[in-house]
């Protein structure tokens, strides 16, 4: 029979890890737990000042770009504004050159040398620079007007209370409010010393006492 060795099945005492582990664990986590709120409120602080950031950032951005675009449409108005004065300026530089050509035309309608195929060339000259915007002005018996009328001729008239244009001796012209070339034309003025008509007729008429004395003669 074998020898049984003495405390060979007596199973060794182990010391309980899982308590002494369980303490220092419970103790961390409630450390953890005290520790989270004071975290939490950093980092909303934080956030809120990231948030505020973002937002004055935004507000610039936003600013900068309603200039930019306030700008850029300042700048288109100019654009327009530049081109619509080049083509005018342009458009009156060529009518200009061509008012010589209308003076020959005018003259020759006047004296009844306007037939047969010139005829139909100075109708479309005159139609297509209509088109370009350009109108005549100037007629007999208007007010002299110096902004618009160049006076060559000067006479005296009795029944006119005014300067007067008495005739055209070329017409103006003139696109839109823009006067390219006056009127020159012959202006009268009434007659120094002459009594306008009001009073020349009021003074030829007899009064009521000499009316009567008139009668009574």
């Amino acid at each position: 029979m074998s020898e049984e060795t003495p405390g060979f099945d007596e199973k060794p005492e182990v010391p309980d890890a899982g308590q002494d582990d369980a303490e220092p664990k419970a103790a961390d986590s409630a450390k953890e737990e005290a520790a989270a709120p004071a975290g939490d409120a950093s980092q909303d602080v934080a956030l809120l000042a990231q948030l505020d950031q973002a937002r004055t950032a935004l507000s610039e951005r936003t600013a900068d770009l309603q200039r930019l675009q306030a700008e850029y449409q300042n700048y288109r108005r100019r654009v327009e504004r530049d081109r619509i004065t080049v083509k005018e300026i342009a458009v009156a530089s060529l009518l200009t050159e061509l008012l010589p050509t209308l003076d020959d035309i005018g003259r020759a309608r006047e004296h009844g040398e306007l037939v047969g195929g010139f005829k139909s060339v100075a109708e479309s000259l005159e139609t297509v620079a209509a088109k370009m915007g350009l109108q005549q002005f100037g007629k007999e018996g208007e007010p002299f007007d110096p902004t618009i009328h160049e006076a060559l001729m000067h006479s005296y008239a009795p029944d006119i209370t005014e300067d007067t244009c008495v005739a055209i001796l070329q017409p103006g012209y003139r696109i839109g409010e823009r006067t390219i070339r006056p009127a020159r034309v012959a202006v009268a003025e009434p007659q120094p010393g002459a009594a306008p008509k009001s009073e020349s007729t009021e003074g030829d008429k007899p009064s009521g006492e000499d009316a009567d004395a008139a009668d009574k003669g």
